[in-house]
C-alpha cells in the first residue's frame, strides 16, 4: 500500500508535468517538435571549439566568461594564452592584477578579468582549488551570473541547468516566437527550464548556441524582438573608452604614474583619434572608480597597477 508521502510526491509529478505542458499550449510548436528542430539545426550548423567536450571546470568557466558580449573569432586567441599563463584557478588567485589586465586588453570589459581573478581567490582560499559543482555554489561566487554558472554546470560537469544568454534567446525566439515583439525573458526561462532536463546536456545546449549563432548570421537578430534587448551604447567617446585608456596607460607604468600625468597622455591619445578630452570632474570620477573596483592602487599620489 502506498504511503501518503509517495501518493503526494506523485500527484505534485502529475501536477508540475501538467503545468510545464500547459507552457506550451498556444505555441506554433510542441516540446517535442521543439527539441526535435534544434537537434537537427544544431547539428547542422555545429561548430568545434577548442573549449568544447572538455571536463576542465575552469577552463570551461573562463571561456563563458571571456564570451560574454564578445565575438568567438576574439576568443579563439585569448583563451589558449589565458590558460597557458593561468592554467589553474590557484595559479590566477596568485597572479597579480596587473597581470591579469595586461592578459586581457582587446577583450573589452576589463571588469569581468578582476571578478574572474577574485572568483578563483574564493575558491583557492575555501576550496583547496576547485570549482563548486552546483548551480546555487557556482552563483554564490563574484561575477558569476545565471548564464555563466549554468554553462560551468552544463559543458563542464554535464548535469541539467536552464541556460539562457543571447544565441539561447534567438532560438526560442525564433521558433515559439516569430511574430511577437517585446517578449519577456520569464516567458521564455520556463520554457528553457522545460527542456534543461535531458540526459546530454552538454551537447543540447551547444546545438542552442549553434544554431542560434546561425540565425543571427543569417536572419534579422531574432534577440532584438526581446524585452531584455538592448543595443550596446556607441564605445567611441564615451566614459567605457576612457576608463579602457586609463587601465592602458596605467598598466604601460608598472613603476607608477601620477594621475595628472596618466590623464595627459590618455587625453592626447583621445585627442588623436578625435575623442573629446575627459574635463576633470569626468578624470577625478573614472579614476576613483577604477581605483575602488581595484584596477589598480594609489600609493603617495602615484597610480600603480
Amino acid at each position: 500500500m502506498a504511503t501518503n508521502s509517495a501518493r503526494s510526491a506523485r500527484r505534485n509529478a502529475s501536477a508540475a508535468g501538467e503545468d510545464a505542458a500547459a507552457r506550451w499550449d498556444g505555441l506554433p510548436l510542441s516540446r517535442e517538435q521543439f527539441a526535435a528542430q534544434v537537434w537537427e539545426a544544431g547539428r547542422a550548423h555545429y561548430r568545434e571549439l577548442p573549449w568544447r567536450h572538455i571536463d576542465d571546470p575552469y577552463a570551461v568557466l573562463v571561456s563563458e566568461v571571456m564570451l560574454q558580449q564578445t565575438q568567438v573569432a576574439r576568443v579563439l586567441n585569448y583563451w589558449p594564452r589565458f590558460l597557458e599563463t593561468f592554467p589553474t584557478l590557484d595559479a590566477l588567485a596568485a597572479a597579480a592584477n596587473a597581470d591579469v589586465l595586461e592578459l586581457w586588453q582587446g577583450l573589452g570589459y576589463n571588469r569581468r578579468a578582476l571578478l574572474l581573478k577574485r572568483a578563483a581567490e574564493v575558491c583557492a582560499a575555501d576550496r583547496a582549488g576547485q570549482l563548486p559543482r552546483t548551480y546555487d555554489e557556482l552563483r554564490a561566487l563574484p561575477g558569476i551570473g545565471p548564464a555563466t554558472a549554468a554553462g560551468v554546470c552544463n559543458f563542464a560537469y554535464q548535469t541539467p541547468a536552464p541556460y539562457l544568454e543571447t544565441n539561447v534567446r534567438s532560438v526560442f525566439l525564433h521558433l515559439l516566437f516569430p511574430d511577437a515583439e517585446g517578449v519577456h525573458d520569464k516567458e521564455l526561462e520556463a520554457l528553457v527550464a522545460d527542456c534543461a532536463a535531458v540526459e546530454d546536456p552538454r551537447d543540447w545546449n551547444y546545438a542552442l548556441l549553434d544554431f542560434g549563432a546561425y540565425l543571427k548570421a543569417e536572419l534579422p537578430n531574432p534577440s532584438r524582438r526581446s524585452a531584455s534587448y538592448a543595443r550596446q551604447s556607441t564605445f567611441v567617446g564615451s566614459r567605457r573608452q576612457k576608463r579602457a585608456a586609463l587601465v592602458r596607460c596605467v598598466l604601460g607604468h608598472p613603476e607608477g604614474i601620477r594621475p595628472e600625468q596618466a590623464w595627459k597622455k590618455v587625453n592626447s591619445e583621445l585627442a588623436a583619434v578625435g575623442v573629446e578630452p575627459a574635463d576633470e570632474a569626468l578624470q577625478a570620477s573614472i579614476t576613483q572608480d577604477l581605483l575602488t573596483e581595484g584596477f589598480f592602487r594609489d600609493a603617495e599620489g602615484m597610480l600603480i597597477p
